[in-house]
C-alpha cells in the first residue's frame, strides 16, 4: 500500500488510517489494525506537523507463517526524531508529546532511515495471534 498525504492535511490522517483498516482486513490481519493505526496517526501526524512538505505511507505485510507488517512514513525533513517521556502534569489533558513513545513501546521494532533529502520513519508489527 503507498499513499500521499498533501503538506498540512491533517483531515487525511483519517483517511490515511482507513485505507491502511481496510488493507489489513484484505491481507486478513485483522488483529493487527488498532495498534497499525494509532501508530500510523502518529507518524504521519508529526510528518505533517513538524515538516514542511507532506508525507508518503509506505504499508507492506511480509507473508509466511508469521506475518509481519512494516510502515513506513517519508518525510522532506533530515531532522531525526526522538522518543522521549514528557512529563505532564497528572491533570493534564493534552494530546500531544507523547506520539514516538507510543511507537517505541507499542512496537515490535521501530527506527529512522535517512532518506533522498529527508528521511523515514519506520515501525513493524507481528500479528498477535501468531
Amino acid at each position: 500500500m503507498r499513499h500521499a498525504v498533501r503538506r498540512a492535511d491533517l483531515p487525511a490522517v483519517a483517511e490515511t488510517r482507513r485505507l491502511l483498516r481496510d488493507h489489513l482486513r484484505l491481507w486478513g490481519v485483522p488483529a493487527m489494525v488498532d495498534t497499525a493505526e494509532l501508530l500510523t496517526s502518529e507518524l504521519v501526524t508529526n510528518a505533517l506537523q513538524h515538516t514542511t512538505g507532506g508525507a508518503v505511507l509506505v504499508a507492506t505485510l511480509s507473508p509466511g507463517p508469521g506475518p509481519r507488517l512494516r510502515v513506513e512514513v517519508q518525510d522532506s525533513v533530515a531532522r531525526r526524531p526522538r522518543a522521549r517521556v514528557v512529563a505532564l502534569p497528572e491533570d493534564h489533558q493534552g494530546t500531544s508529546g507523547r506520539g514516538l513513545f507510543l511507537v517505541e513501546t507499542l512496537a515490535d521494532a521501530w527506527g529512522v532511515t535517512a532518506w533522498d533529502s529527508g528521511k523515514v520513519v519506520w515501525f513493524e508489527l507481528s500479528d498477535p495471534r501468531k
